[in-house]
């Protein structure tokens, strides 16, 4: 649809039809326009030339897009420049981003810069009432405005077309292609001169136009939180936003930048104005009922409509992956996994993915990620509730779940080779986990896909997957121990006691206490870490389940090291070496050597403790267990320290730090440079002192160590130090 920009005649124009009005041309020639039968907006020359203005209202209250603006001014500016022929732009989004809007509101901007008119047209090709409109019947419509008669017309359409290029060659003229199917319903309708300017706007990347013809893509995001209160202000007042901030904030949430769902809440605010918005939030806090309460009674304003023009254009197999992707856990899906949810070999997956990207249904932020609107993605789970079986949703999942909890087992036995394994079902029969090759792959695995991982868990609790919960739990143990994520640590272990309570198994339910307990102890929660291991040791005596003796007993020896028990931390750490020695576990054993080494240190056996961490350091490097080889190092700088042999502690410090960077183990890392700086500082080099333990507290508190920073920060002042972290 569009609408004449016009000026009204004197009293010496020609008699007009109904639905006409009289326009001026830039040399004062004056012409008519109307719709035709087609309801096509035409323009009758009553002189010599004519200006067609077939644009549409500038919208209402636009809001934001200012560097897309940019962008399409630079873009005119440089072919004027260039004098040469040029698509300026297809801009592409999904449906209700604003690609009309944009467009419209662009070319009311420029008005100056075309004064030989502006054509346009609704090409349908996402309409919800008509079939996409055809080339014939778009040129047919342009010929008509541009004044030539309908009964004159050539008979072949490709003659239409070259008339229609004649008509516009040399003119500045603007014609927008709005909602164009595909490249080639817009294709014919570029011109061949070098004056005109082109708008396209699609649902889809127009790949053919950007190949063929020159064209730049602008791609339309979100809004951002300050231009989505701006536009919501701009509908229903600023001062009703004010009045309930929180209301405000949930709307934005939940319309999550959209413009077009921005919209529909302004419509329904604006029909109540003494309505509280916060009723409008609490209909669309349940995501549920969201897509039903986005919709203001007309079809362009029903957001559940506007999506389903894309949605129906997609072949079945495509629509299918689509709704499967909605099911996945977690902000976004990798490529692997996508492909692992639809049971599609890689190739097929990517190719499909690549056409849902091309349609604006799903985005891909970095390359082979994938990801949803908030509001698309409630859309597609209707989709796959409605249109795939219980069945094959659940079979999906289940891929998923094994895809995830299989590579992320192999990624944590990169992390620590050495670390007691668990037992775990094979995968699900036609389900691929990678094959991550080394440990800096497993690093990058778990950093890329762990708010999928933490999402799958919850999931896996939520569908009685209790097995796969405290096991995924466990597979993130290491990954999260030493990038000090302690707060999803600790969640991750919540959520798995309460399905090892399910389960039964005592060794399941010793495991869970215990590694929560370490977490608490990470935490400083030291009350809650006791209290946890102690149950994990009371579950593993009923068992007579050694091995889980041996394990909390060690974490034992370091929850009463942190309540600055030392000589229970040696009786725990003694009882545990013990177990290890009589079990046949020669890593553990050399953890426990360098535990009974370092609380020996502290109640001040050097001597012992020396002897002890060396036994240790020789274990630890005949098995290549890194861990431990790091751990005693400090261990082993901590015990010359305080026997006043300060060059051998800074080369044991400086040993582990290199060991503790390799393994991505920061949390350790700080405490490291923590004794680097002490050494240092001992030994009268404060500039040493300071980039140590300006490094430290960085890290402390990039992991939300409070205390530890603020006693770090304390050295930095006693030093003089004038540091800003």
């Amino acid at each position: 649809m569009s609408q004449a920009d016009s000026t009204q005649g004197g009293n010496d124009d020609p008699p007009r039809r109904a639905g006409q009005q009289a326009h001026a041309a830039d040399d004062g020639r004056v012409f008519q326009s109307g719709r035709d039968q087609h309801n096509q907006f035409i323009t009758v020359d009553t002189g010599k030339r004519i200006v067609p203005r077939q644009l549409p209202p500038a919208p209402y209250r636009f809001t934001g897009r200012a560097d897309e603006l940019a962008v399409l001014t630079e873009m005119l500016d440089e072919a004027t420049e260039s004098i040469t022929p040029v698509v300026i732009s297809a801009i592409g989004g999904v449906g209700g981003i604003g690609k009309t809007w944009l467009s419209v509101h662009w070319a009311h901007e420029h008005l100056d810069r075309f004064p030989d008119g502006q054509l346009f047209v609704d090409l349908r090709g996402f309409s919800p009432t008509a079939e996409p409109m055809s080339v014939a019947e778009a040129v047919r419509g342009f010929l008509h405005a541009l004044g030539e008669d309908p009964t004159k017309l050539p008979v072949d359409l490709d003659a239409q077309i070259g008339l229609y290029r004649s008509l516009v060659a040399d003119r500045r003229m603007l014609i927008v292609l709005d909602n164009a199917r595909e490249a080639q319903q817009v294709a014919p309708l570029l011109p061949g001169g070098h004056a005109c300017t082109v708008l396209v706007t699609s649902r889809l990347r127009l790949a053919g136009l950007v190949v063929n013809h020159g064209a730049r893509s602008v791609d339309l995001s979100v809004l951002s939180e300050e231009d989505s209160r701006r536009l919501l202000a701009g509908h229903i007042g600023a001062a009703r936003l004010d009045t309930e901030p929180e209301a405000v904030g949930s709307l934005l949430r939940y319309c999550a930048g959209l413009p077009l769902a921005l919209s529909i809440v302004a419509a329904r605010a604006t029909a109540h104005p003494n309505f509280p918005l916060a009723a409008l939030a609490d209909e669309l806090h349940d995501q549920n009922i969201r897509l039903d309460s986005l919709d203001a009674g007309e079809i362009p304003l029903n957001l559940r409509a506007v999506f389903s023009f894309s949605y129906r254009a997609l072949p079945d197999d495509i629509a299918e992956l689509f709704g499967l992707l909605s099911l996945a856990p977690g902000p976004d899906i990798g490529l692997p996994a996508a492909a692992e949810s639809a049971g599609l070999p890689i190739a097929r997956a990517r190719f499909m993915l690549l056409q849902l990207e091309t349609a604006h249904l799903v985005s891909q932020p970095v390359p082979g990620r994938f990801s949803f609107h908030d509001l698309l993605r409630l859309y597609a789970t209707e989709q796959a509730r409605l249109n795939l079986s219980e069945d094959r949703r659940r079979a999906a999942l289940h891929r998923l779940l094994s895809f995830y909890l299989h590579t992320a087992h192999t990624a944590e036995r990169l992390l620590d080779p050495h670390r007691h394994p668990i037992d775990i079902d094979p995968p699900a029969a036609d389900c691929n986990p990678l094959a991550l090759p080394d440990l800096a792959a497993a690093d990058v695995w778990f950093e890329t896909e762990h708010a999928n991982l933490l999402a799958t868990q919850l999931l896996a609790g939520e569908l009685g997957r209790h097995d796969s919960t405290w096991q995924l739990a466990w597979s993130l143990d290491t990954f999260h121990y030493r990038r000090g994520r302690l707060h999803e640590w600790r969640s991750t272990w919540e959520t798995s006691l309460v399905s090892a309570r399910a389960i039964g198994d005592p060794r399941v339910l010793s495991l869970a206490h215990r590694l929560l307990g370490d977490v608490h102890l990470n935490l400083g929660n030291h009350a809650a870490s006791l209290r946890e291991l102690g149950e994990a040791l009371r579950v593993a005596e009923e068992a007579d389940d050694r091995l889980s003796q041996a394990h909390a007993h060690r974490i034992l020896t370091w929850a009463c090291g942190r309540q600055h028990d030392d000589r229970a931390a040696l009786e725990h750490a003694t009882a545990a070496l013990s177990l290890y020695r009589a079990l046949g576990e020669p890593v553990r054993v050399a953890a426990m050597l360098n535990a009974t080494g370092w609380f020996e240190s502290r109640l001040g056996d050097f001597e012992g403790a020396q002897q002890h961490c060396e036994a240790a350091l020789r274990v630890c490097r005949r098995h290549d267990y890194r861990v431990g080889e790091a751990n005693t190092l400090v261990s082993l700088g901590y015990v010359a320290q305080r026997t006043d042999r300060p060059a051998d502690a800074l080369a044991f410090y400086q040993q582990a730090l290199a060991l503790f960077r390799d393994l991505s183990s920061t949390y350790y890392q700080a405490d490291t440079l923590d004794r680097i700086g002490q050494i240092h500082a001992g030994q009268g080099r404060p500039e040493s002192a300071r980039d140590a333990w300006t490094a430290a507290l960085r890290i402390y508190r990039e992991k939300y160590r409070p205390e530890d920073a603020q006693r770090v920060r304390a050295e930095l002042d006693e030093l003089g130090a004038d540091v800003e972290v």
